[in-house]
Parts: C-alpha cells; sequence; structure tokens
C-alpha cells in the first residue's frame, strides 16, 4: 500500500514537472515574440500626422564610432513636409540628422508625430528598418510657415494657402488624424515622390 502511495506521488509529481517545463516554454516563446518585443515610443503619444513630400540624404559616420563595419552611424538631410493639427494642414521645411534615413512618404500616406517645441522642433515615428514592429524616433527641426501647406497638382509638389488644402481635404474625406489616410473621388497617388539623396 506504501509502495502504491508513493507510486503515486513520483507520478504526481513528474506532471507537475513537465506542467511547469511545459508552461515556461510557452512563456518564453511569447516573451520572444514580435509583439512582446515591440519596443520604443507608444504611437498613442504622437497625435498629429506628417506627410512629407521631399527630403535630401547626406550618410555620415560619427568621428568616434566604434563600429568597423563601416555601417552609417548619422543620417543628416532637409526637406519639405506637411504637419496635421486639428484637422488643418501647415507646411514646413525642415533639416534633420538622425539615425536611419527618411523616405518620402509615397501618396498621401502620413507618419504619427508629435511637437517637441512647438513650430520648431517636431518628433516624427517611424517603424525600424527589418523590424517594423519596433518604432524609432526622428526630430526634425521645423521652419514652419503660416498659412501654407504643400500638396500635389499634376504630378508637381506646389505650395498654396492652407484653407484651400483644407477645403480640398473635406470635399475628399481625407483626414490622416482620424485614419482617413485615402482621398475619395480623386487620383489618391500623385505622379512622383520628391525623392532625392546623396551619399557623402
Amino acid at each position: 500500500m506504501r509502495g502504491q502511495s508513493n507510486k503515486i506521488d513520483e507520478g504526481v509529481s513528474s506532471m507537475r514537472r513537465f506542467l511547469i517545463l511545459a508552461l515556461s516554454g510557452l512563456m518564453g516563446c511569447l516573451a520572444f515574440s514580435p509583439e512582446a518585443m515591440a519596443g520604443g515610443p507608444d504611437p498613442a503619444d504622437y497625435p498629429l500626422r506628417v506627410l512629407i513630400f521631399h527630403y535630401s540624404a547626406r550618410s555620415r559616420q560619427g568621428r568616434e564610432s566604434k563600429s568597423f563595419s563601416g555601417a552609417t552611424d548619422f543620417v543628416d538631410g532637409e526637406g519639405m513636409a506637411d504637419v496635421f493639427e486639428n484637422g488643418t494642414p501647415e507646411s514646413f521645411l525642415f533639416t534633420y540628422t538622425c539615425a536611419d534615413a527618411l523616405r518620402a512618404s509615397t501618396g498621401y500616406e502620413t507618419v504619427p508625430a508629435r511637437w517637441k517645441k512647438r513650430g520648431k522642433t517636431v518628433e516624427i515615428l517611424l517603424p525600424e528598418p527589418g523590424k517594423p514592429w519596433n518604432n524609432l524616433t526622428c526630430e526634425l527641426r521645423a521652419e514652419t510657415r503660416d498659412g501654407l501647406a504643400f500638396y500635389w497638382k499634376d504630378g508637381k509638389m506646389l505650395e498654396g494657402a492652407a484653407a484651400t488644402f483644407k477645403d480640398w481635404m473635406v470635399k475628399h474625406q481625407y483626414d490622416p488624424e482620424k485614419g482617413k489616410d485615402e482621398p475619395v473621388g480623386t487620383e489618391s497617388v500623385p505622379i512622383g515622390n520628391g525623392e532625392s539623396s546623396s551619399q557623402n
């Protein structure tokens, strides 16, 4: 009877060990899933949207770089963009120094943003190359152009009254701050995207 009780205790103990190992393995897998590993800033903290019409990029390495791979440490550049705030577009010129190169928006695509210093520095949120679940930030030093907005017309980038662009946004139900990223009733992708780059 005692021997049978010991066998039952050993069986229960083995089952517990098995369950603990199985649960530990499952927790380990979940901990290393892309969603769980997602890091960086929270997109909810970036209520504005930025549409990048044009940019230039010059890659460089820091003077005290310890990388022997030849990888770029920083990318410098400048460009032109619109920031959307409270349903209103405003154009701005910018310069930047970031860890990764920017890219011009395709069509009417925008990226999340927030002001770090109103009218002077806007921080945008970008997916990390090769790791789209991870977010990186880049600060754009902005020179805002009060009452103006950039827009596409016949494949050309123009700048005009922000009020006119806002009327167009209402007419075509385009409001990137509310997830309405594709205009209705018009060609949604302009000809060209204004990108240019050079390597130094």
